[in-house]
């Protein structure tokens, strides 16, 4: 059992979380399932979620998982059928599914640094760029158009996409990904005028540094040390640590509750322990 941020009760509420494999949106499934809601995990893992939804049955809490991937509209199709059928229409959104891919990464962070067979700015690979914004971007908007419907029906609803602290400032080595979430943290902005009749909100929050599966390597070393790019991370902000996956809780709970949240939509709300604060003087 966690021990959650904020006292609000989803109880009634069907909470559909993309993502819910991983780290991050693994432990939103479980706060939002302790929190009353009934949760529909999603991951093109089916193990992971599947696994995660086991668990939390066995704690007495309301949780399926379903095989999904946030990139074929059919099978989206078939999945919201059988959510439909299992837990019912969809109430808060959280579009979680997302990542980088090292064929749109480059080896070096400055041009003047590459080195022959290394893969600089000129070698990215085309195919990899387009697949980080089809996962991050497409991977958004495909499971909106799948389950903010039930949403319009209703009159009510809420999505929460998931953008970086990319989409402010980019990262070095990474720009596909930071300009993804760019475009996550635009169209959050997009969704919530777009649905701005019809009783939904969208928001999104946009995390700092959290060690995941997807980039702990980067993070650390083989022996738990910190990389240089780790090292580079924590100086540059100003706690002098990485931000935990629980943190983004408080947040969440926040921007999905209707009572606390009813005027709120279309921000993007930073959670990175003060690294955007910090000019590094």
């Amino acid at each position: 059992m966690m021990d959650l941020p904020l006292n609000i009760d989803f109880s009634g509420k069907v909470v559909v979380i993309t993502g819910a494999g991983g780290v991050i949106c693994g432990t939103m499934a479980r706060a939002f399932a302790q929190a009353g809601a009934k949760v529909a995990a999603l991951d093109l893992n089916e193990e992971a979620v599947k696994k995660l939804a086991d668990e939390l049955k066995a704690e007495g809490f309301v949780c399926e998982g379903y095989k999904a991937n946030v990139l074929d509209p059919d099978a989206l199709k078939a999945v919201h059928e059988a959510v439909l059928a299992d837990l019912g229409p969809c109430d808060i959104l959280v579009n979680g599914a997302g990542g980088n891919n090292p064929r749109a990464t480059t080896d070096n962070e400055y041009q003047h640094e590459a080195k022959p067979g290394g893969k600089s700015f000129f070698d990215l690979d085309p195919s990899g760029v387009d697949f980080v914004f089809k996962l991050n971007f497409q991977g958004t908007l495909l499971p909106t158009q799948a389950f903010a419907f039930d949403m319009v029906e209703k009159h009510s609803g809420c999505i929460l996409n998931i953008s970086s602290m990319n989409a402010y400032i980019p990262l070095t080595k990474i720009p596909a990904y930071s300009g993804a979430k760019a475009a996550i943290s635009n169209f959050t902005q997009w969704l919530a005028t777009h649905f701005a009749g019809t009783g939904i909100r969208c928001n999104a929050i946009a995390p700092g540094f959290l060690v995941t599966n997807q980039n702990r390597g980067l993070l650390f070393n083989a022996d738990g040390t910190p990389t240089a790019r780790s090292a580079k991370i924590l100086n540059g902000t100003p706690t002098h640590r990485f931000v935990d996956s629980e943190e983004l809780l408080g947040a969440t709970f926040f921007l999905c509750d209707d009572k606390a949240a009813s005027a709120i939509t279309g921000v993007v709300l930073p959670i990175d322990a003060g690294f955007s604060a910090y000019s590094g003087v």
